[in-house]
């Protein structure tokens, strides 16, 4: 009988281990259940939230290829400015070359120019004086002349005159 009740002993100790051990499992159930939902809803919301953050990263993607088209546009310009610039700048600089080339021959021939009306000027003068010296010349010949013929007329009125008293006498009157 020992061996009855122990086993019987023995027996409702499984027993009660096993009903312990069902209660635990169906409590790790419920809760592998509960679990399960929660991960479920976890995955859920990670799934929407995951699809929500995709669609804001590709808007934004978006949105930066349109920045970035509009950054390449306006770059693309600012070096064809840039390239115009420096296009004017270079003809600038040609003409400018130009000008001052042109302002040394206008110089060395303003000097020139200078150095022959300076020559000019002294041939002009000297001219004048020649002019000055003929003129006095013609001034002291007019002169003589005119005293030349003062002393012709002077001359011709004295033989006129003898010319009367000869022939006055000749002719007796």
């Amino acid at each position: 009988m020992v061996d009855a009740s122990r086993l019987a002993d023995e027996l409702r100790a499984e027993q009660d281990h096993c009903a312990n051990q069902q209660k635990a499992k169906r409590a790790l159930d419920a809760q592998v259940k509960e679990l399960e939902a929660r991960l479920a809803e976890v995955v859920e919301t990670a799934t929407k939230g995951g699809k929500n953050a995709i669609a804001k990263l590709e808007g934004r993607i978006k949105e930066l290829e349109m920045e970035l088209g509009n950054c390449q546009m306006r770059t693309a310009e600012t070096q064809k400015a840039y390239q115009k610039s420096e296009r004017k700048i270079k003809e600038l600089q040609f003409q400018n070359d130009e000008d001052q080339k042109n302002q040394e021959k206008m110089g060395e021939l303003a000097t020139k120019l200078q150095e022959k009306i300076r020559t000019y000027k002294k041939q002009i003068e000297e001219a004048e004086e020649i002019a000055a010296l003929n003129l006095a010349k013609f001034r002291k010949a007019q002169q003589e002349l005119e005293e030349a013929e003062e002393r012709s007329r002077l001359a011709e009125d004295q033989i006129e005159g003898m010319r009367r008293v000869r022939g006055n006498s000749v002719y007796g009157f």
